[in-house]
C-alpha cells in the first residue's frame, strides 16, 4: 500500500515537472476562426546564446516565464534584452486534429530573429549576431510566414532574438521588442479588416496614405495653376509650397512600407517635411487673416528648427507631433483674433485645429506609454485636415470675392443707367458750348490768319525796302560814272570842235600835223569814256533787273541757279541797304565761294530771300555788338571807311579791338551744297536758341522786326528739301548753314 502511494506521488511529481517544462498551447480550428491569435502567454525566456536551446528535448524548466504581447518586455516596462543583446524564447505548441487549414505566422519586431520549430530553422528574419556591427535588422510586419505544424503533435517553437541597436536618436523610449501572432492562411489573405486585423489593417493603412497622396497632388496642381493664372495672388504659391513638402512627407511614409528595417534618414525625411509643410501652412493662415507675422510665429518657426535638430536626440515620431501641437495652438490663436472680422474662417480653423490638437496629443501619449489608444489609422486624414480646410477656405474666399465683384458691377451698372440721362443732357449742353467756342475759335483763327498775312506782307515790304535801299546805293555808283564820263565827253567834244575849227584856218608851221595827233587822242579818250559809260549803264541795268526779279511775286518754279552769284549779289545789296539806313555803320564782309560749285535747281527768289534775311540779321548783330563795344570803350566810331570808287567794303584799322565782320561761303558736299553765313556779333543766348525759328519771335526792338524772317526762311529751305542749321556762342558770333540738295545741270 505504501509502495503504491509512493509510486502515485512520483507520477504526480513527474507530471508536474513535465507540465512545468512544457507550457503547451493547443491551436484549435475555432481558436483561429476569423481572427489572429497573439502568442503572448506562457513563454520561457533566457538571455544568452546557445544553439542547443532550439532543440525540443532541451529542458527549460529553469528559465523565467513571460506573458506579454511584447515578448522582450515580460512586465510591460522593462526589456529582457537591451539593444545588441541576444535572448531566446521557447514555447510548446500543438495543432488540434480539427484544424484542417494551413497555419501562418506574422511577426513584428525591432531587431532580428531566427524561428525554429522542433530544432529546425524555418525562418531567418535579418541576421542575428552577438557582434553589433554584423546585426541586420528586419521587421516583416507585412509578411505572412508559414508555420508547418503537425496535427496532434506537441512541438517546440523557439525564437532567437537580438534587440535593435539605434544610432539615432540617442535617447529613444522604444526598448525593442518582438510580437508573434498566428492565424490561418485564409484569414491572412482576406481583405476583411476584422478577420485580418494585422495584414489587412496594414494594407488599409497603406491605401489610406495613397489616397492622401493623390489628394495632396491634386490640390498642389490646382493651387499652383491658380498662381500661374493669377501671379498677384501669392497666397496660392505659398499654399502650393506647403503641399509640396506634404507630398514629400507622404511619399516617404509610403516608401517606408517597403522597408523592413528602421532607417533613420527615412524617418528624418518624413518628420522634417511635415514640419516645413506646417510652417508654411501657418504662414498662409497669417496671410489669410491679414495678420502681421508676430513674435509667436517667429517662436514657432524657431522651435521648428530646434525640433528638426532634436530628431538626432529623441524619437522624431514624438518630437514632430509635439511641435505640430504647438503650431495648431498658434493657428487657434490667430483664428480667434480674427473672429469679429472673419467669422467663417475662424470657425473653420478653430475647429480643425482643435481636432488636430486632440489627435496629436493622444498620439504622443500613446507613444510614450501613457495611453493605450492607437490612432495610427487616422493619421493620413489627420495630416490632411488643415490643408483641406485651408483649401476650402481659400475657395470660399475666392468665391466670396467674385460675388462681391459681381454685386459691385451690378451697382455700377445701376448707377450708370441712373446717370446716363444726366450725362446725356450734360452732353447736349457741352455740345452747344463746344459749338459756340468753336465758332469763337474759328473767328479768332480767321483774325489771326489776317494778322499773320499782314505781318508777312510787312516783313516782305521791310525786306524789299532794305533791298531797294541797297540797290539805290549800288546803282548810284554806275550812274555817277555815267554822269562823270558824259561830262568829260562833252568837254572833249567841245575841245575837238575848237580844234577842228582851227584846222580849218591852216598853220604854216606844221600845225596841221600836230592837230591830227591831238584829235586822234581826243577821239580815243571819247571812245574809252563811251565804253565806260556803256559798262556802267549795263551794270545799272543788271541791278534794276535784279530788283525787279526780287520784287515780283515768286512763280514757285525751280530753275538752275548760280548760287555763288546769288550770294555775292545779295551780300552787297544787304550791306548797302543797311548803310542806306545807318550812314554811321561800317563793317567788313568777305566771300569764300567755291568756284566748282554746280548750279542748283531752286526757286531763286525764295533762296535769295533766305540769304537776304540771314545776312540782314548778321549785319544787325554786328552793328549791335559794335554799339556795345563803343559804349564800353568810349569811342565814337568803330573804324574808317576806305573805299575805292565806292566798291570795296570798309577795312579794319590795325589798332582796333573790334570791327564788325560778316562772311559768306559756299562749298560742295557729296549730295548737297552748303551756304555758310557767319558773323562776329554777340551770338544767340542759349535760352532763346530753340525759339528763333518760331513765327513772330524776335529780339529786335519794337518796330524793327516782325519775327517772321527766320520762320519763313526755315519753311523755304524745308520746302526745297534742305536744312537750316545754326551754331552760336555768346559774345563770339553765330553761323547759319543752309544745306540744299543738288540737282546738277
Amino acid at each position: 500500500m505504501k509502495t503504491r502511494i509512493k509510486i502515485s506521488l512520483l507520477l504526480l511529481l513527474i507530471a508536474f515537472v513535465t507540465k512545468a517544462q512544457t507550457q503547451q498551447i493547443t491551436i484549435l480550428d475555432s481558436t483561429l476562426n476569423n481572427q489572429w491569435l497573439t502568442l503572448n502567454k506562457d513563454w520561457r525566456y533566457q538571455k544568452g546564446d546557445n544553439m542547443n536551446w532550439a532543440k525540443p528535448d532541451f529542458g527549460d524548466a529553469s528559465w523565467k516565464r513571460s506573458s506579454n504581447n511584447n515578448l522582450n518586455m515580460p512586465d510591460g516596462k522593462n526589456a529582457i534584452a537591451n539593444p545588441g543583446e541576444i535572448v531566446w524564447f521557447r514555447k510548446q505548441i500543438k495543432a488540434d486534429s480539427t484544424l484542417n487549414k494551413a497555419i501562418v505566422l506574422n511577426i513584428s519586431q525591432l531587431g532580428a530573429s531566427e524561428i525554429y520549430l522542433d530544432g529546425k530553422l524555418i525562418h531567418q528574419l535579418g541576421k542575428v549576431s552577438s557582434a553589433i556591427n554584423e546585426v541586420i535588422f528586419n521587421n516583416p510586419y507585412t509578411q505572412i510566414l508559414e508555420l508547418p505544424l503537425q496535427k496532434t503533435k506537441e512541438q517546440v517553437l523557439a525564437v532567437r532574438f537580438v534587440n535593435a541597436q539605434y544610432k539615432f536618436p540617442i535617447y529613444n523610449i522604444t526598448k525593442g521588442g518582438i510580437r508573434i501572432a498566428v492565424s490561418t492562411l485564409s484569414n491572412a489573405n482576406s481583405e476583411d479588416v476584422i478577420k485580418n486585423n494585422r495584414i489587412a489593417a496594414n494594407r488599409q493603412s497603406e491605401n489610406n496614405w495613397y489616397i492622401t497622396l493623390g489628394v495632396a497632388i491634386l490640390m498642389f496642381i490646382i493651387f499652383l495653376s491658380f498662381f500661374l493664372f493669377f501671379p498677384s495672388e501669392k497666397i496660392n504659391l505659398h499654399f502650393a509650397s506647403s503641399l509640396f513638402f506634404l507630398i514629400l512627407f507622404v511619399i516617404a511614409v509610403i516608401w517606408s512600407f517597403g522597408y523592413q528595417s528602421n532607417i533613420f534618414w527615412l524617418i528624418f525625411l518624413c518628420d522634417t517635411s511635415v514640419v516645413v509643410s506646417y510652417s508654411i501652412s501657418l504662414y498662409c493662415i497669417y496671410k489669410t487673416f491679414n495678420q502681421r507675422l508676430d513674435i509667436v510665429y517667429t517662436t514657432i518657426l524657431f522651435s521648428a528648427i530646434i525640433a528638426i535638430g532634436c530628431y538626432f536626440l529623441y524619437d522624431p515620431n514624438i518630437v514632430a507631433p509635439v511641435w505640430a501641437t504647438l503650431a495648431f495652438i498658434a493657428t487657434t490663436r490667430i483664428a480667434s483674433k480674427s473672429w469679429k472680422d472673419n467669422r467663417v474662417g475662424s470657425i473653420l480653423f478653430i475647429s480643425s485645429s482643435l481636432v488636430s490638437i486632440i489627435v496629436w496629443t493622444i498620439t504622443v501619449f500613446n507613444r510614450i506609454g501613457l495611453l493605450q489608444i492607437n490612432l495610427v489609422k487616422f493619421h493620413p486624414f489627420a495630416f490632411m485636415l488643415q490643408p483641406v480646410v485651408l483649401s476650402v477656405y481659400l475657395g470660399y474666399a475666392f468665391g466670396k470675392r467674385s460675388q462681391d465683384l459681381r454685386l459691385n458691377l451690378e451697382r455700377v451698372q445701376k448707377l450708370s443707367k441712373e446717370k446716363e440721362s444726366i450725362l446725356s443732357s450734360q452732353n447736349e449742353t457741352l455740345e452747344i458750348q463746344v459749338q459756340e467756342r468753336t465758332a469763337a475759335l474759328n473767328q479768332s483763327l480767321t483774325d489771326l490768319k489776317s494778322t499773320q498775312s499782314q505781318l508777312i506782307q510787312s516783313e516782305k515790304m521791310a525786306s524789299l525796302g532794305e533791298l531797294t535801299a541797297g540797290i539805290a546805293h549800288e546803282i548810284q555808283n554806275p550812274l555817277n560814272f555815267v554822269n562823270n564820263f558824259s561830262e568829260l565827253n562833252l568837254e572833249l567834244s567841245n575841245e575837238l570842235k575848237a580844234m577842228v575849227g582851227s584846222l580849218g584856218t591852216g598853220n604854216a608851221e606844221g600845225g596841221a600835223s600836230l592837230s591830227k595827233v591831238e584829235v586822234t587822242a581826243l577821239i580815243e579818250d571819247i571812245s574809252a569814256n563811251s565804253e565806260k559809260i556803256n559798262h556802267h549803264g549795263k551794270r545799272a541795268a543788271d541791278i534794276v533787273k535784279g530788283m525787279l526779279q526780287h520784287s515780283r511775286t515768286s512763280s514757285g518754279q525751280k530753275e538752275p541757279t548760280d548760287i555763288n552769284a546769288l550770294c555775292d549779289e545779295y551780300l552787297r545789296l544787304a550791306y548797302h541797304g543797311y548803310r542806306a539806313k545807318d550812314k554811321s555803320f561800317n563793317a567788313q564782309f568777305e566771300t569764300h565761294l567755291d568756284p566748282n560749285l554746280p548750279k542748283v535747281n531752286v526757286v531763286p527768289q525764295d533762296i535769295g530771300r533766305v540769304v537776304l534775311n540771314i545776312i540782314n540779321n548778321a549785319f544787325f548783330a554786328v552793328a549791335k555788338q559794335s554799339e556795345i563795344f563803343n559804349l564800353k570803350s568810349g569811342r565814337q566810331e568803330v573804324g574808317t571807311s576806305k573805299r575805292q570808287n565806292g566798291d570795296d567794303p570798309t577795312i579794319r584799322r590795325p589798332d582796333e579791338e573790334y570791327f564788325p565782320m560778316v562772311s559768306i561761303s559756299t562749298r560742295k558736299q557729296a549730295n548737297t551744297i552748303e551756304i555758310i553765313i557767319s558773323d562776329n556779333g554777340g551770338g544767340i543766348p542759349n535760352e532763346i536758341k530753340e525759339k528763333i525759328f518760331q513765327p513772330f519771335f524776335t529780339t529786335k526792338p519794337t518796330g524793327q522786326g516782325t519775327g517772321l524772317g527766320l520762320s519763313l526762311s526755315y519753311d523755304i529751305v524745308k520746302a526745297h528739301g534742305g536744312e537750316l542749321r545754326v551754331e552760336t556762342k555768346e559774345n563770339e558770333g553765330s553761323q547759319f548753314t543752309i544745306i540744299l540738295p543738288t540737282t546738277i545741270f
